[in-house]
């Protein structure tokens, strides 16, 4: 949840720093002259439309001053915006927590590995099988259960997959046992490029 908000709030950050980039860079250029010639800003006003846009919003703002309907849904649409800015200022400022593969745990202490390292282990791990050409782990911290790893290993041929699953399982399975991962390996027949010599 706190990727994808801090995902949106650099997105949004940046359509605003261009947006007022922009309008700072035209209002700047259209300054240089004050009257009302081709550069000055009543044209720019009157390129913007914000003649017309005062007698559009006009009337919009009297209901917006007298009770009604249109004020509460005002009050609702500020209300939303500032939980939005609000859920984007979290997903800015909030340090994402690194989730971590746990080891040991006692007390105050606590021995655990990275999901990355953890994984290349486990690809040198399947690798060294005879037979394997590459390998893509994938490991998952626990979270309400146990955390998995997920094995799928490429092979030559002249190798069944029943037997390359058989022997990748067994090599990792005392990092999965130390770590209490749940593993799962998948043999697949390498492709044209991915094969190495063994």
């Amino acid at each position: 949840m706190l990727l994808l908000l801090r995902a949106i709030a650099r997105l949004a950050t940046f359509v605003l720093l261009v947006a007022l980039a922009a309008l700072g860079l035209a209002a700047a250029v259209f300054s240089i002259q004050g009257d009302s010639r081709a550069v000055s800003l009543p044209r720019l006003a009157q390129h913007f439309r914000l003649p017309e846009l005062r007698g559009v919003v006009g009337p919009y703002l009297d209901r917006l001053e007298a009770d009604g309907p249109t004020a509460w849904l005002s009050v609702g649409a500020g209300a939303a915006m500032i939980a939005a800015g609000l859920l984007l200022l979290a997903g800015l400022l909030v340090p994402r927590r690194e989730r971590l593969v746990v080891l040991e745990e006692h007390d105050d202490a606590r021995l655990a590995a990275r999901r990355r390292p953890l994984a290349q282990v486990a690809a040198a791990l399947a690798e060294r099988e005879r037979g394997v050409t590459q390998t893509k782990v994938r490991v998952r911290p626990a979270g309400l259960g146990r955390g998995r790893l997920r094995v799928a290993s490429y092979y030559s041929r002249g190798h069944s997959p029943e037997e390359i699953e058989r022997r990748v399982s067994a090599a990792v399975e005392p990092l999965a046992d130390a770590f209490r991962l749940r593993k799962r390996v998948r043999a697949r027949q390498g492709e044209r490029g991915r094969l190495r010599v063994q």
